[in-house]
């Protein structure tokens, strides 16, 4: 089998190093433009902030349309009775000639008539792996009673409960007390501890999930079950999977033409305490579920990203995912891609899994948790050295136009994700600061002010969005804390140049220089009573 894995840092070859520093250095390039131009030539510098801040706010009229469009989707399928659904894929037919079914249902019915699914709803078996390192029991035990509480049958999923021996004692007791009481609802259940300092492995998720994944396929293959016939979930200690999930995601994998070379994406929904959560973290996300909803309507874009599925099957032929970097969701996406030659497709579903916003026990502890847990989401910046490794530079078969395709759209996108919100907050005056008598360099503020007047009327559908997938309101908060919830996105601005912007500039210099993030931070989760 061809290797996979992140190449050691003393294995790391120049070419591989260029690639590492590159987003970093378009970034910190990008912001100098408007310096550099304006010391120059004036009229350049205006030119190229205005065509930056007219091309970011043509974009942003198309993410406002596909929000809309997203949450339209997601109320559609919060409808849909999904094992009606499945009963009619198993037996080939449409069970009630008068019952109104969406088109694409009738689609998926004639082509399974002339294909045959390669799985069949009755042969499917569901694995959760529920990842914990410190959490509390107040965490996890609503996580395990989602699953519980789904409209499927649990008999067909196995649990499995992943903790870290690092954790102690009290997490070793906590897994195997939750196990030993809620075992009676699944097919089955196991408490599996990963041994902390495994050589090779950084301290993260990805060595505690590929442990488990490991051990379950030595329980499968003594039960005698097919990884085919398995489709594995990974979820975080505070991800909780709507009811309807599971009979969602067994619909989307027995209808797929292949569903080994596929994985399956929920949509996170960053809700479950988000009226506790103080107003910039909420803020940031209500934001972060702005931006999942509308990535399911561009499938071509959909990553694997926090809780996410993929066949049994597939996960063995890659030797489950990453134990070298602490982004082993996003990475685990290139991973998949680079074992299946570039054939292979992330399924996005528009069933919520509702997770925590950063909350902890103090204001100061939870910003500064927030901004470790920005950091590392944006330290998936490190995947470019990697695409570049396996798909350019290693012999492959990953059609070269979309490999080239993905990759810029990935450079692009995290190049953006550090320079982009700076740029639009004070490009503008920059020109004017070094060319103060300057007639073009005064009116570019007036202009670019405009602009960006005009691209408020966005944010309508950003509080629209957000404001409809709120859970109620907890009856010890007034009523006034709604309208804290409108209030509070004075604090956008702030947030997405604090949390995104200096949090991508964080982890692409550390890149540039060669000082790897190489352990976990553990998002702290607090829960209020």
């Amino acid at each position: 089998m061809k290797s996979l894995e992140i190449p050691y840092e003393e294995d790391r070859t120049r070419s591989y190093r260029f690639f590492e520093i590159l987003p970093g250095a378009l970034s910190w390039l990008l912001l100098s433009l408007p310096f550099l131009l304006s010391l120059v030539n004036v009229t350049a510098a205006a030119f190229f902030i205005l065509a930056y801040i007219l091309i970011y706010f043509i974009r942003s009229i198309a993410v406002d349309i596909r929000a809309l469009s997203g949450y339209k989707t997601m109320r559609e399928h919060a409808k849909i009775d999904w094992n009606e659904l499945l009963y009619e894929v198993e037996v080939g037919e449409v069970s009630d000639a008068q019952a109104k079914r969406p088109q694409w249902h009738y689609d998926n019915l004639l082509r399974l008539s002339v294909q045959p699914s390669i799985v069949k709803p009755t042969q499917l078996y569901h694995a959760v792996i529920i990842a914990t390192a410190n959490e509390s029991r107040d965490v996890l035990e609503p996580t395990i009673q989602s699953v519980v509480n789904s409209q499927y049958d649990t008999k067909k999923v196995i649990f499995i409960l992943a903790y870290e021996e690092r954790g102690g004692e009290r997490v070793a007791l906590q897994a195997k007390q939750l196990v030993k009481e809620y075992k009676r609802y699944f097919y089955h259940a196991e408490a599996i501890m990963h041994p902390s300092g495994m050589p090779g492995e950084v301290i993260g998720k990805g060595g505690n999930v590929t442990y488990a994944g490991r051990q379950l396929q030595t329980y499968l293959e003594k039960q005698g079950i097919d990884p085919l016939n398995v489709v594995v979930t990974t979820l975080d200690s505070d991800n909780r999977p709507d009811k309807k999930y599971f009979s969602a995601l067994s619909y989307l994998y027995t209808v797929a033409p292949d569903p080994v070379r596929a994985s399956y994406q929920p949509l996170p929904m960053f809700t479950n305490n988000i009226w506790d959560a103080p107003a910039p973290m909420r803020v940031i996300a209500t934001g972060n579920n702005f931006f999942y909803i509308v990535l399911t309507q561009r499938p071509h874009l959909e990553r694997n990203f926090s809780a996410h599925a993929q066949s049994m099957r597939a996960l063995i032929d890659m030797d489950f995912w990453s134990v070298r970097t602490i982004v082993e969701d996003g990475h685990h996406f290139w991973r998949s891609y680079f074992r299946y030659d570039g054939d292979y497709r992330v399924y996005p579903l528009s069933i919520p899994i509702y997770q925590d916003a950063v909350l902890a026990e103090t204001y100061l502890k939870t910003i500064k948790a927030q901004f470790k847990q920005l950091r590392r989401w944006t330290y998936g910046a490190s995947d470019i050295a990697y695409i570049v490794n396996q798909g350019f530079i290693k012999k492959n078969k990953v059609p070269r136009a979309d490999l080239t395709f993905k990759f810029l759209r990935t450079l692009e996108g995290h190049v953006n994700w550090a320079a982009g919100s700076l740029l639009l907050a004070f490009a503008a005056f920059i020109p004017l600061l070094i060319n103060p008598q300057s007639y073009t360099a005064n009116v570019l503020p007036l202009i670019v002010s405009r602009i960006q007047t005009f691209g408020l009327l966005g944010i309508s559908s950003s509080l629209f969005v957000a404001l409809k997938t709120l859970p109620p309101r907890p009856t010890r908060y007034k009523r006034h804390r709604s309208l804290f919830m409108l209030l509070q996105w004075i604090y956008l601005p702030l947030t997405t140049i604090a949390f995104g912007s200096f949090a991508a500039l964080n982890s692409q210099t550390r890149l540039m220089f060669g000082w790897y993030l190489t352990k976990f931070d553990v998002t702290q989760k607090s829960v209020k009573k």
